[in-house]
């Protein structure tokens, strides 16, 4: 599945802040391959995200649609922005923040909005957890059958590994 960079990319931006909260490396480089042009963060700017990316968990992994739905909307009301279309470039396009917006501000509708967009275009199952025990990678489901379970096919393959030898020995 292709996600535009205004939509899905969001939602993975999304994944990838809640991933981070595990290990907290410096947010800026992860906001730059993103393609958020203005990612160079504070120390307080660093710490919203922080928070926000805890926010942000409570979206991914199995749970019903209606809850979904009302913690992505939670999200968006707490992020709630002035969406601008911009020509900066030559061509319009839509910007989820104001220009003057501050990077961490910006961070919040984007992924906001991302998280929207995978529910309301895509699948609301589309915002997974992997499901290998001792894991739980967040991860958006870019499958074509949109029945991914896993993070990697790393841990499919050790899960599956662990299945069998857990068969062998019962």
């Amino acid at each position: 599945m292709h996600f535009n960079h205004y939509g899905g990319e969001a939602a993975l931006l999304a994944a990838e802040l809640v991933n981070s909260l595990a290990e907290a490396p410096p947010l800026s480089p992860l906001l730059a391959s993103h393609g958020v042009v203005d990612h160079a963060l504070t120390d307080a700017q660093e710490a919203d995200l922080r928070a926000w990316a805890a926010l942000l968990a409570a979206c991914f992994g199995p749970q019903e649609l209606e809850r979904r739905c009302d913690t992505v909307n939670a999200l968006l009301a707490q992020a709630s922005s002035s969406p601008r279309i911009s020509l900066h470039d030559g061509r319009p396009h839509f910007h989820y923040s104001a220009p003057a917006a501050d990077p961490a501000a910006h961070v919040r509708a984007l992924t906001a909005a991302g998280l929207a967009y995978v529910v309301c275009f895509a699948d609301a199952q589309r915002l997974g957890r992997c499901a290998r025990d001792g894991c739980g990678i967040a991860y958006v489901d870019t499958s074509r059958n949109g029945r991914r379970t896993y993070c990697s096919v790393r841990c499919a393959n050790n899960d599956a590994v662990a299945r069998h030898r857990s068969r062998g020995r019962g």
